[in-house]
């Protein structure tokens, strides 16, 4: 299973699906950013505190809200029983929670939550998801996917890039590309499936910059090439502050190590800064484990919790 030191959830607000309403949230400590226009989101309140069993109960109960607390809750609180990982799988062929445009909510924060618990059962049913009618489906499906780790869903996620640039371009008045390319690319990338290369290195000329920084992101991956690294590097300077947490999101995802300083200098909240060189200096302590001894530290990895000192 592909490690998951930071993933950012994206959640919509007031049920908004555009793209400029998105929030990020980091799993780990509950921080909220903003991505868009919208500034604040929570998950919904539980009228009283959960156990295990009343949250896989209201999973299939009658009101919708408990529900999508419920898949978010056992996911959070990484609830790996069998009966926690069926109930949530049997929720994404829900058909009830709808919204007043087709979404299905409750589908996604299912797939959220078993990308957390990382149960490898959950593959199939999270494939199927993939031609689900609701982009969001789709996008969240695909993240899981990545990271679950199975390389028998490299083709069906390819299969998504299928036209390439010529099929992936802006839909005039939708909210969104035909496809999550940004997210079928890190997952791809994450499932290092160097045979798709061809397939990805066109996105790099896509005309949306998070579908350019998915793809730079997933060649890095794959092949470790610095100009892919670069490509991202020079992302932190870029205009737009949403741009730029993106390209700091996915070097700390990459572990890039010479864009440590860049990142610390990067016009944004030291807060994403911190996560992304944490990434950073968790990806080199794993690179050189075995190369030295037990407790030490090269000069890079003080180099990267100095700068890391100076954001606290």
């Amino acid at each position: 299973m592909q490690s998951q030191w930071v993933r950012f959830q994206w959640v919509r607000f007031n049920g908004c699906n555009c793209s400029g309403c998105r929030l990020s949230m980091n799993e780990e400590n509950g921080l909220l950013l903003s991505h868009g226009q919208a500034e604040f989101a929570s998950e919904p309140a539980p009228e009283q505190p959960l156990t295990i069993e009343q949250a896989i109960a209201n999973l299939s109960g009658p009101d919708y809200g408990s529900r999508y607390y419920a898949a978010w809750w056992l996911g959070r609180f990484r609830v790996r029983s069998p009966e926690a990982v069926a109930a949530l799988i049997a929720t994404l062929n829900d058909e009830s929670d709808r919204t007043p445009d087709g979404g299905y909510p409750l589908r996604r924060n299912s797939a959220r939550a078993l990308a957390k618990l990382g149960d490898p059962q959950a593959v199939p049913a999270l494939l199927t998801c993939l031609s689900c009618t609701d982009y969001y489906v789709r996008e969240t499906a695909a993240q899981a996917l990545g990271i679950l780790g199975d390389q028998s869903c490299i083709e069906p996620l390819a299969a998504l890039l299928a036209g390439g640039l010529a099929a992936a371009q802006p839909i005039p008045g939708s909210p969104h590309l035909a496809q999550p390319y940004d997210a079928v690319l890190e997952a791809l990338g994450a499932l290092g499936a160097i045979a798709k290369r061809p397939l990805i290195e066109p996105f790099l000329e896509h005309p949306t910059e998070l579908v350019q920084y998915a793809a730079a992101r997933a060649l890095y991956q794959l092949t470790q090439d610095e100009g892919y690294g670069d490509r991202l590097i020079a992302a932190l300077s870029g205009e737009k502050l949403q741009l730029r947490r993106a390209a700091l999101a996915d070097l700390g995802a990459i572990g890039y190590l010479k864009a440590a300083e860049p990142i610390s200098l990067t016009l944004a909240e030291n807060s994403l800064k911190l996560i992304a060189l944490k990434g950073v200096l968790e990806h080199h302590l794993t690179a050189i484990a075995g190369s030295i001894e037990r407790g030490q530290l090269t000069d890079e990895a003080r180099q990267v919790m100095e700068l890391m000192d100076g954001l606290l």
